[in-house]
């Protein structure tokens, strides 16, 4: 398949590691890796907070540089984007576009996916020939979980990787606290939120915590990073791209 990978705002300014992986396992994986350079945002953060009209040329801007006919699927590192592009970008268009925005964005829509609802569901593939001989936690995003309702397709992934010692998160489906603006308009709601899965994550002896969105790991990760937990955080796409030849190596937490 011939693949558009849209690298997301945190992934190209902050973590470009989850997307580089992202681009390696699918490559890995026998597909063409192809990466729209006129990409930016997908308006999730200005639709999340309550602009609707203002994002309509970012949507555009997604429609155009994914909906070339020859790339088979769009696939991201993010839950939250991916339900952007599948749900709100419909919003936006029917809103405040036109005819031909409406048919781009039907168009991008039916082919876009989160990476790992696209390697279960579209490559049917959870054995993804992944080494990672450590103690991982999964926590699943809002986005994923709610939005676009992966699952266990994370947790199947992530099981059949090789030498893995997964442990199960309590209360997994709690949400962290980061919500974007939620952050920092609630603070201490924030907050709190981000302590109780900071424990949940403790209880574990984790040494990596792992999640599909970088915007959540972002969060989690500089309060355990804070708390010198000695825990630290690492994206599903680094994960599923180390291998035994080209093994991914730990950083030393903080503790």
């Amino acid at each position: 398949m011939r693949i558009g990978l849209f690298a997301t705002c945190l992934g190209d300014t902050l973590f470009p590691e989850a997307v580089k992986s992202t681009a390696v396992l699918l490559a890995r994986l026998g597909h063409e890796v192809v990466f729209p350079p006129g990409q930016t945002c997908c308006g999730q953060m200005h639709v999340n907070t309550g602009y609707q009209r203002e994002p309509v040329p970012l949507v555009r801007n997604f429609a155009e540089q994914f909906g070339d006919a020859s790339i088979d699927a769009v696939v991201m590192p993010s839950g939250s984007c991916a339900g952007s592009v599948r749900h709100q970008h419909e919003i936006v268009a029917e809103r405040y576009g036109d005819a031909e925005l409406r048919a781009g964005v039907a168009t991008v829509k039916a082919k876009t996916y989160e990476l790992s609802e696209f390697l279960v569901d579209v490559l049917d593939a959870t054995d993804v020939g992944a080494y990672f001989p450590h103690r991982v936690t999964y926590h699943p995003t809002c986005h994923s979980l709610r939005m676009l309702r992966v699952g266990d397709k994370p947790l199947r992934l992530l099981r059949a990787v090789d030498s893995i010692d997964l442990v199960e998160l309590p209360e997994a489906d709690a949400c962290c606290g980061f919500g974007g603006t939620f952050a920092m308009k609630n603070a201490d709601t924030s907050t709190a939120m981000l302590q109780d899965k900071m424990r949940n994550i403790a209880t574990t002896g984790a040494a990596v915590c792992t999640a599909g969105d970088s915007s959540c790991l972002m969060h989690i990760g500089g309060g355990l990073s804070r708390i010198k937990s000695g825990t630290r955080t690492l994206h599903l796409a680094q994960v599923l791209s180390s291998t035994r030849t080209l093994p991914h190596v730990l950083t030393e937490a903080a503790r």
